[in-house]
């Protein structure tokens, strides 16, 4: 079975910092470009960051970057996205999602053929 798996998610203060893995399941994830997109509530997806294959290359939104870095770990199959200087608006539920195309940063779920299920990042004020 096919399936991308994130955890990690919590409740943080202001400042503070999480780290996010997500494992990969049926297949290799080193044979795609991956990012990280994440929900408020009641609002639609927002991308946050996309890793390259080779994991030379990262891009991130506006609103998280210097902030958050992606990561992989392809001997474990793993991604990962490390947050710090979390803030209020970073409350979200968090996704790792395999795009189906690289470079497009999408923030519509059509533009991605999987993800998981959701970690909650809540971050208090």
């Amino acid at each position: 079975q096919v399936q991308l798996v994130e955890s990690g998610g919590g409740l943080v203060q202001l400042g503070g910092s999480l780290r996010l893995p997500c494992a990969a399941f049926g297949f290799s994830s080193s044979n795609y470009w991956m990012s990280w997109v994440r929900q408020a509530p009641g609002k639609g997806p927002e991308w946050v960051s996309e890793i390259y294959q080779g994991a030379s290359t990262a891009h991130y939104a506006d609103s998280v970057k210097g902030r958050f870095t992606i990561s992989r770990d392809n001997a474990r199959n793993m991604l990962y996205l490390q947050m710090n200087s979390l803030k209020p608006e970073d409350t979200a539920l968090y996704y790792c999602a395999r795009p189906k195309m690289a470079r497009t940063f999408g923030s519509t779920w059509s533009e991605y053929d999987l993800w998981g299920q959701g970690t909650q990042v809540t971050v208090s004020s």
